[in-house]
């Protein structure tokens, strides 16, 4: 390729000769001329080639201005060797070629220089990234298309960088405060039930009503336990991809009614009223994973709501919307526990104290979050708190 580029320009130099007027025995003297000036051209360009990619960019840049007046020159002088030339216009050729050979390397060293420093910087912001800094970013280099495409790549690159790392370093967190939340609400049953186990071993209590009030205990705890043990693993094994993915439906009024159901036993024993209004959407369904939270929230309205209390649980459809209200007239929870109340394990004074696995409301969030939508809470210190489920209507899920 390169050997027919070189000879191209020899035959278009000669086609441009002829058209000029130039004679036939001119023709040939000036190929004879050319034939070995391609031929050096051919070899130097053969070593420019194995000798630049050694070379900087800024090099390259020059060498290619450089070479491009050395030809010319030579051209020049070759011409007014060959009487083609005067002596006179080869001199006045030569000064105008020396003076363009100067501007052309002026140019090509300002060209290489914004070059380089756009690539140095990009080199920078590279080695950033790869030593663990996913906030370094190129930013406008303004140094050609080329270049700014191959920044702006950088920095959506390092952007995706960015929020995979704030997601792992979130999810380490969580881990963290899983593991050790955990750790604390098992230490406390277990340690009472290796306590009232050794007791009993070892003979410490022997009366009737003593034990009884011992098993009682340790069947308590093991209930804790189990219940615990059981939220957690549902924590950790709700799929948001396998949600979105389900085709099964369920009526919201069973749905409902199976929640209450759920939590009538504790709620008749401790004398509290559950009331519903599910007027307006009476034939509407919804996922099967929304008996869960309603079961979850109910548990929690319970546990809270002291004797002769209300729970009132409400379904309100909207355009787009389907809003789950459960809403009690128990302790309620303090203001500065609510950002708080759906965090695994938080203790507060309300929402996370008792004998709850302190899991209920963070999978109800999590379940809320896997359909599309939100929960939230509302609610003051001994006014009661209210719950509000909302779910996208327009999806299939509710």
């Amino acid at each position: 390729m390169l050997a027919a580029l070189i000879l191209l320009g020899a035959g278009g130099a000669l086609s441009v000769a002829a058209a000029l007027g130039m004679k036939a025995s001119e023709l040939a003297h000036l190929g004879g001329l050319l034939a070995p000036a391609a031929v050096v051209t051919v070899v130097a360009s053969l070593l420019a080639s194995w000798l630049l990619p050694r070379t900087s960019l800024r090099q390259r840049y020059l060498a290619i201005a450089t070479v491009g007046t050395v030809v010319a020159l030579g051209n020049v002088v070759a011409l007014t060797g060959a009487m083609f030339v005067s002596a006179h216009a080869a001199t006045v050729l030569g000064v105008v070629l020396i003076y363009a050979s100067a501007a052309g390397l002026a140019a090509a060293s300002a060209s290489a220089r914004s070059s380089v420093a756009a690539l140095e910087r990009v080199t920078v912001v590279a080695t950033a990234l790869g030593a663990g800094d996913p906030s370094a970013r190129v930013g406008a280099i303004d140094a050609g298309p080329e270049l700014d495409r191959l920044a702006s790549t950088l920095d959506r690159m390092a952007g995706e960088l960015q929020r995979t790392h704030d997601q792992e370093v979130r999810v380490e967190r969580t881990r963290r405060d899983l593991i050790t939340a955990v750790s604390h609400d098992l230490r406390t049953p277990l340690a009472n039930l290796r306590a009232m186990s050794e007791a009993i071993d070892e003979g410490v209590v022997a009366e009737p009503s003593t034990l009884r009030r011992y098993v009682a205990e340790m069947r308590r705890a093991v209930r804790l336990l189990s219940s615990m043990v059981d939220d957690l693993f549902e924590l950790v094994q709700i799929d948001a991809m396998a949600i979105e993915a389900e085709t099964e439906r369920a009526l919201l009024a069973d749905v409902v009614t199976s929640a209450i159901e759920t939590v009538q036993p504790e709620a008749a024993r401790k004398g509290v009223r559950l009331a519903t209004d599910l007027v307006e959407t009476a034939e509407a369904s919804c996922s099967p994973h929304v008996v869960r939270v309603l079961q979850n929230l109910l548990v929690n309205a319970v546990r809270h709501t002291p004797e002769d209390g209300t729970i009132h649980v409400a379904v309100r459809r909207e355009l787009a919307t389907m809003h789950l209200i459960v809403e009690d007239t128990g302790e309620g929870i303090d203001e500065v526990d609510l950002p708080f109340v759906f965090e695994p394990f938080y203790r507060g004074n309300a929402a996370r104290s008792g004998e709850g696995s302190g899991l209920g409301l963070a999978l109800a969030d999590r379940i809320v979050r896997a359909l599309g939508g939100v929960i939230e809470v509302t609610s003051r210190s001994n006014e009661g708190a209210r719950f509000d489920v909302t779910l996208p209507s327009r999806r299939p899920l509710c």
